[in-house]
C-alpha cells in the first residue's frame, strides 16, 4: 500500500474493522500491517504449543547396580531398563564397586554386557562401559522404532485433553484492543508503511 499518514493508516484500518498492527517499529518509517489483532495473538499461541508438543525432549534415567547382584533382583532392576527403554528414554546403568570388588572391574563388565545382550530389541549401545573411578557406566538408548511408538502413544493419551485446552484459549469477543490504540502505543512518527491486509 506504500507510505500513508499515520491519520489515514488509522481511518483505513477503521474502514475495513481490523487493527493496526506495528510489526517493524524500528524501520523508517515503521511498518504497520491491517489485521485483526486478537486472531493474531490466538493463531501465534497456537503455532507455540504445537511446538512444544513436537519438541522431544531427551530424558536420562539412571540405574545402580552391584557387581554381585541377586538373579532376581537383576530381573527387577531389568524390567525397570526396559520399561525405560519403552517409553522412549535413555538409560544410564551404573555399576558400583565397594572395597575388593574394586580389583575386579571384569564383574561389572561382565554384567553390563548381559544385560546389553537381553535387551538388543529394544535399545543400543549408546556409551560402551567404562571404568569411572569407583563406578563403571554404559548408557543405553532406544532403537528409533520404539522412540517413535513412544511418542506416538503419549501423543494419542493427550489427544483429547490438548483439544480441550485449545479451545479454551480462543480469544473472548472482547479481547481485540480497538483500531487506534496498537499504532498509538508503538507510534514512533506521522507516517505508517502499510504493506498489507
Amino acid at each position: 500500500m506504500g507510505i500513508v499518514p499515520l491519520e489515514r493508516a488509522l481511518q483505513l484500518a477503521a474502514d475495513v474493522d481490523l487493527d493496526l498492527v506495528e510489526v517493524a517499529p524500528m524501520a523508517r518509517p515503521p511498518v504497520c500491517k491491517l489485521m485483526d489483532f486478537g486472531k493474531f495473538k490466538y493463531e501465534s499461541a497456537l503455532k507455540a504449543r504445537e511446538a512444544r508438543r513436537n519438541q522431544q525432549q531427551t530424558v536420562i534415567k539412571e540405574m545402580k547396580l552391584r557387581p554381585k547382584i541377586d538373579p532376581h533382583d537383576y530381573e527387577t532392576k531389568k524390567g525397570h531398563v526396559v520399561r525405560f527403554l519403552k517409553a522412549g528414554d535413555k538409560v544410564k546403568v551404573t555399576i558400583m564397586f565397594r572395597g575388593r570388588e574394586q580389583s575386579r572391574p571384569e564383574l561389572g563388565y561382565r554384567l553390563l554386557r548381559r544385560l546389553e545382550s537381553e535387551i538388543t530389541d529394544l535399545g543400543y549401545v549408546e556409551a560402551a562401559p567404562k571404568q569411572d573411578g569407583r563406578n563403571m557406566i554404559m548408557v543405553l538408548a532406544p532403537h528409533r522404532a520404539v522412540k517413535a511408538s513412544a511418542v506416538a502413544a503419549t501423543a494419542s493419551r493427550g489427544g483429547p485433553r490438548d483439544r480441550a485446552a485449545e479451545e479454551s484459549a480462543a480469544p473472548a469477543g472482547g479481547e481485540a484492543p480497538a483500531a487506534g490504540e496498537t499504532a498509538a502505543a508503538g507510534e514512533t512518527g506521522p507516517t505508517a508503511d502499510t504493506s498489507g491486509q
